[in-house]
């Protein structure tokens, strides 16, 4: 609209098909709901329809291939150190961009026998190592802490004052480095819960019990396949 010159009130149908043609899927997605919001709200000029956005499951992930990609973003080269520290989580914690944007420097917690956790569900998670030490160095060296920043306690500050990173830019950040986000994510969370309770995992991680439960349907498993362990 800024580009062309353009009010909401002017945008029509031929804007909306011309829009979608000249971008991607992941950000035809992202305007997705403004655009029923300004329709079903009367705040573009007709009803327009939007074009049918394709539903994709992404690349199949093997668990040597996500183990390849936690020792290639573990790695110094690998790029810049906050867009690896979200990869990891990622990989290990299957969290989404959403909710990793969402995490502060108070959900890193190193207790006195050092062992590092973090908060993403109740109880907080054991962080592994090395990704322990890249999570307290990410903690140090947070960027965009400029004056406006200077109290913000997220882990991935935003831009914006005060305002965390959005999560469609820190998914963009994990792509630029050569991991399949989506991909990566709905793996990893299939390997924890063919290994744990899909409740006990929810918890842990932050997530609700039918989406664990859901996976591990999918993924073939029952709870009836778990044996009784402290472990």
């Amino acid at each position: 609209m800024d580009g062309q010159g353009l009010t909401l009130k002017q945008v029509g149908q031929a804007e909306i098909d011309r829009w979608h043609a000249a971008n991607p899927l992941h950000r035809q997605r992202s305007l997705r709901a403004f655009l029923t919001w300004a329709r079903d709200t009367g705040r573009l000029p007709s009803r327009p329809t939007f074009p049918r956005l394709a539903i994709t499951e992404g690349p199949r992930l093997t668990q040597h291939r996500r183990l390849e990609l936690l020792r290639r973003v573990l790695d110094e080269r690998a790029g810049p150190l906050r867009s690896r520290v979200a990869a990891c989580l990622m990989l290990l914690f299957a969290q989404p961009a959403s909710r990793i944007a969402l995490l502060t420097t108070d959900d890193i917690i190193q207790d006195t026998d050092g062992q590092v956790l973090i908060h993403l569900g109740d109880p907080p998670t054991p962080v592994p190592e090395p990704f322990a030490d890249l999570l307290l160095r990410a903690r140090k060296q947070r960027t965009n802490m400029n004056t406006t920043n200077g109290d913000a306690t997220w882990l991935f500050p935003g831009r914006r004052a005060g305002r965390p990173i959005h999560p469609y830019s820190l998914a963009e950040l994990i792509r630029d480095i050569g991991i399949p986000g989506t991909a990566v994510r709905t793996f990893a969370l299939r390997q924890l819960v063919l290994q744990a309770l899909a409740p006990v995992i929810a918890r842990a991680l932050g997530l609700h019990d039918k989406t664990t439960t859901q996976v591990l349907t999918e993924a073939g498993g029952s709870w009836n396949r778990y044996a009784p362990s402290d472990r």
